[in-house]
């Protein structure tokens, strides 16, 4: 059977798009997280999703860069090097970026557990991120070993094809590594939905308590995007306390919350409805 290069070049493309998709999946679950308890929130929630994305906008741009040069046997050698070197910056910027993340939701999770506000919900939703993002790093460090022999590779007259590194040559690699472990983290997905734990409303949070689900007034950022991106952390607000009022809502006097009447759920949570 043969295959065109329009096909070949498709599937390849398909198959790069997993990774960055599952990645920003996950920062979107983690913003969502952080809204249903922002009480142990480490950043405003709506940051994760803009400040990740905006970095692995970044990080995709570098490999897509470097993979122009590589690729592109007109240029030069030292050109060709040049792709090599951004593409191997881009695997190892995913390596750190997924880093940051898994220790942004471990903060959140440790904070949870001192207050005492986990439950069955957050503990499955943590876990499976968990899980994701590691399948996603086990799948970053094969790409790096995979690329970083291939980039070694110089074709020519008297090249030897046993020279080639098992984990380029042989096809079981790729099936083990790339394919299998993203097949994983889908079924996991389909299975474990996030809908499944987390409510509809991002503005209904979980209570202090760890067992009364509230709908408030929602996590509120009046700055500008572009200043979020720089200052996730919302550092000058901190100093200045400008633009914070609201930022403890849970907390303030009167309840900014519409409870009227209480039914319980399936993990133990009783949510209050209007």
């Amino acid at each position: 059977m043969k295959i065109s290069t329009f096909s070949l070049q498709v599937s390849v493309s398909l198959m790069q798009r997993r990774r960055p998709l599952l990645e920003l999946q996950n920062y979107r679950i983690l913003g969502r997280i952080l809204y249903y308890v922002p009480h142990n929130s480490p950043i405003h929630p709506g940051r994760v999703l803009t400040t990740f994305g905006f970095i692995s906008g970044i990080v995709e741009a570098l490999n897509g860069w470097g993979a122009s040069y590589s690729a592109n046997q007109s240029l030069t050698d030292s050109e060709i090097e040049i792709g090599h070197a951004l593409i191997k910056t881009s695997l190892l910027l995913q390596v750190v970026v997924a880093m940051l993340f898994i220790t942004l939701a471990a903060t959140f999770h440790r904070r949870c557990v001192v207050a005492g506000t986990t439950n069955e919900q957050l503990n499955k939703l943590l876990w499976t991120l968990y899980i994701s993002m590691t399948l996603i790093l086990a799948r970053t460090i094969y790409r790096i070993v995979e690329y970083f022999n291939v980039a070694e590779l110089r074709y020519g007259p008297g090249f030897d094809p046993a020279t080639i590194s098992p984990v380029v040559r042989y096809e079981w690699f790729f099936y083990v590594f790339e394919a299998a472990l993203m097949l994983c983290n889908l079924i996991m997905f389909n299975v474990r939905h996030p809908r499944r734990y987390l409510p509809r409303n991002k503005k209904i949070y979980l209570s202090p308590d760890g067992v009364t689900e509230i709908e408030g007034p929602g996590y509120k950022d009046p700055r500008r995007l572009w200043q979020t991106l720089i200052d996730p952390f919302d550092i000058q607000g901190l100093v200045t306390g400008r633009g914070r009022e609201t930022d403890k809502f849970w907390k303030t006097a009167g309840g900014l919350g519409r409870p009227t009447d209480s039914t319980n759920t399936g993990a133990g949570v009783k949510t209050e409805t209007v």
